[in-house]
């Protein structure tokens, strides 16, 4: 399987697309204010007792849709698909990203520059389940493979939709100076910015109470979790290994939904898309998806995200070689999806 780069296939596409595709999406900062509004109202109702209890889990739902909501616009926000300048970008980002406390300095560092120059590439990614060998060598490895990756038709992998998200973002955090992710000062900046988002959250739970805090908060959490980590997963994790060259369209894969949910995500599952134009707001990933299918129909790839998902949930998490996946206890192996061409 031949692997090209991002740069080839830009090359390629870029002419097919309108220069307005470029132009930060800034109209999407309107999202923010609608989640932030449904997040504060229904934890007004709960904590207040409006809200007659038996709702407070359908109210718990909502506020996590609303949360996963500000993470995917963080995303694209860190990105700099929404808007331009640093400052502008960072705060709008902290915020956004605030449901898991987690710091804009570690997500620029962790995921735009370290996973998106080295997408699957062993070693490199942080975001990748481990080879073979890491498992074998590797005491952490197994026990994330083992244990909390998603697979082997397994009903406790499940927890690692349900808390992976932030579990991984907590790994990342405090080994991101061993991991030479962030210096020592970004590293304490980064903690700062997570303390902060420790604070707000800590003070939300003395001004509303235990118990109203677990659906305003606790169970959110673990809805927003988990949406967002079924699009992480699903993103790469069924994708083969490119040790040598980032091809996102081999090590990556787009999921669909029906349009009202594509819409709600804002694109997130235009996955293979945001690799190639990553400053690219998703709301034009129609356009580089048409693109791709029209000059590389066989090796462009997408799928449903239930069907990823249930893939996911049936295959194992540990790279036996690029293209294979395997069950170290039971030696059982899955292919990977590669492209037809």
């Amino acid at each position: 399987m031949e692997l090209r780069s991002i740069a080839t296939y830009a090359r390629t596409v870029r002419p097919a697309l309108p220069a307005s595709a470029f132009e930060p999406a800034t109209s999407r900062v309107l999202w923010l204010p609608l989640h932030l509004a449904v997040i504060a109202t229904l934890a007004w109702t709960i904590a207040s007792g409006r809200l007659p209890a038996v709702l407070w889990p359908v109210a718990s739902l909502v506020i996590g849709v609303s949360l996963a909501g500000m993470v995917f616009l963080g995303h694209e926000t860190m990105h700099g698909g929404v808007v331009r300048g640093r400052r502008a970008i960072r705060w709008l980002g902290w915020i956004c990203l605030v449901p898991f406390t987690l710091s804009p300095t570690l997500w620029t560092a962790w995921h735009n520059r370290v996973h998106h120059n080295h997408c699957a590439m062993p070693g490199k990614d942080p975001d990748m389940y481990p080879t073979l060998i890491e498992y074998q060598t590797q005491s952490a490895s197994r026990i994330m493979a083992d244990h909390f990756g998603l697979g082997r038709r397994r009903i406790v992998s499940l927890l690692s939709l349900m808390f992976g998200f932030t579990g991984q973002s907590q790994q990342m955090l405090w080994g991101a100076r061993e991991k030479g992710i962030l210096t020592p000062g970004l590293h304490r900046k980064a903690i700062v910015e997570f303390l902060a988002g420790v604070a707000l959250w800590a003070t939300v739970a003395v001004i509303v109470g235990f118990v109203p805090f677990l659906f305003v908060y606790v169970l959110p959490f673990v809805v927003a979790n988990t949406i967002v980590m079924m699009f992480i997963m699903s993103n790469h994790n069924l994708s083969p290994l490119t040790p040598e060259v980032n091809d996102p369209l081999v090590n990556s894969l787009s999921v669909t939904l029906p349009r009202p949910l594509e819409w709600l995500t804002l694109n997130f599952g235009y996955h293979v898309e945001h690799h190639l134009f990553p400053t690219m707001s998703t709301r034009h990933g129609h356009l580089v998806r048409d693109a791709l299918r029209a000059q590389f129909p066989g090796r462009y790839q997408s799928m449903p995200l239930t069907t990823a998902l249930v893939q996911l949930y049936s295959t194992a998490r540990v790279y036996q070689d690029d293209v294979t996946l395997v069950d170290p206890p039971s030696g059982q192996t899955f292919p990977t999806i590669v492209p037809r061409a």
